[in-house]
């Protein structure tokens, strides 16, 4: 099958390449790929910024999203069937959706959202589960708690706005000018043009920040919170959580490390700091999938690309323009 692979750990790392279908074990679904979506993150991997963590035997094909049609199954399956319609965002060290077959764990799989393509499915998962986990399981967000968005027009960034908005929140974001009237749509209650705007002299005593652009970013966003809130990023640096998250706590003090210094400036602050590294959960895309077919969340494309333009695809996203999500489709 054609597949993009990762040779190395390099901007120029990624290349198209034939390999093998591959085997499916015994708790596996194989899906036949019909959309995948690029990911900030599928550029960090590629770059090896998580080389020391993830600990990927290279050559390995790159891709964190995927929709399509299961057409095996492992003995041991009993939640799904050939020709189910699915949704995935596959776990660490088992990614590879940038190919025509995948094998995934039973457990990261879920039926796609009825109403969706699956152009639009494949734009899902990873956002929406990243959404869910750092409002809900980090965050513990609460009707009525001020919660500020950055990037509001991007994947993860339009898709934090709704959920967060679902939850009862109020929230604010940072766009550029031309999609500020998007963001507004999407429900964010505050939308700052940071091109005009800066929105530390505009915002004070949010419980939530998320951040996406880090560095100066995020110390900036370090400044509305109240006391005891909580900034959130997931571009870094890490904190050893995430060294813990995955399997690896003889690297926590390292981790810690990292994040010393944001997180000495948080404390001198009185707020707190969190990385955020999403895992694959198929139980909670099922519960997701009802929020999409009900209306509830929308996904967000800027456009797509055929399957063998994958590599324009990922410098489309690496130029940082896309205004939501970019799919490659089959």
């Amino acid at each position: 099958m054609k597949a993009f692979l990762v040779e190395s750990y390099s901007e120029g790392g990624l290349r198209a390449a034939d390999v093998p279908e591959p085997t499916v074990g015994p708790r596996d679904v194989l899906v036949q790929v019909r959309g995948a979506s690029i990911n900030p993150l599928d550029k960090m991997v590629r770059n090896g910024e998580f080389k020391q963590l993830l600990k990927y035997r290279l050559p390995f094909i790159l891709g964190h999203d995927v929709s399509g049609v299961v057409t095996e199954v492992g003995a041991d399956v009993r939640g799904f069937q050939v020709g189910d319609e699915v949704y995935s965002r596959p776990r660490d060290l088992r990614i590879g959706t940038f190919a025509e077959f995948i094998a995934i764990d039973e457990d990261d799989v879920a039926l796609k959202p009825r109403s969706l393509s699956f152009e639009e499915a494949a734009a899902v998962p990873l956002v929406a589960l990243a959404s869910w986990q750092l409002l809900v399981d980090l965050a513990h967000v609460e009707p009525g708690q001020k919660v500020l968005v950055h990037a509001g027009a991007g994947g993860l960034g339009s898709t934090v706005i709704q959920v967060a908005k679902y939850l009862g929140a109020y929230v604010a974001t940072t766009v550029s000018t031309g999609d500020v009237e998007k963001a507004r749509l999407l429900g964010a209650d505050e939308v700052i043009d940071y091109i005009k705007q800066d929105f530390a002299e505009i915002l004070a005593g949010y419980d939530v920040v998320l951040d996406s652009l880090g560095g100066a970013n995020l110390e900036k966003s370090l400044t509305v919170l109240r006391s005891g809130g909580l900034a959130i990023s997931v571009v870094g640096p890490p904190d050893s959580s995430f060294a813990r998250q995955l399997g690896r706590p003889i690297l926590a003090p390292v981790m810690a490390l990292l994040s010393l210094k944001i997180r000495w400036k948080a404390k001198k602050l009185k707020v707190r700091y969190s990385f955020f590294f999403m895992k694959a959960d198929g139980a909670r895309l099922a519960e997701l999938a009802a929020l999409y077919d009900n209306g509830t969340l929308r996904p967000v494309l800027d456009r797509t690309f055929p399957f063998d333009q994958t590599l324009e695809a990922m410098a489309y996203v690496e130029q940082g323009h896309a205004k939501g999500k970019i799919v490659v489709k089959h």
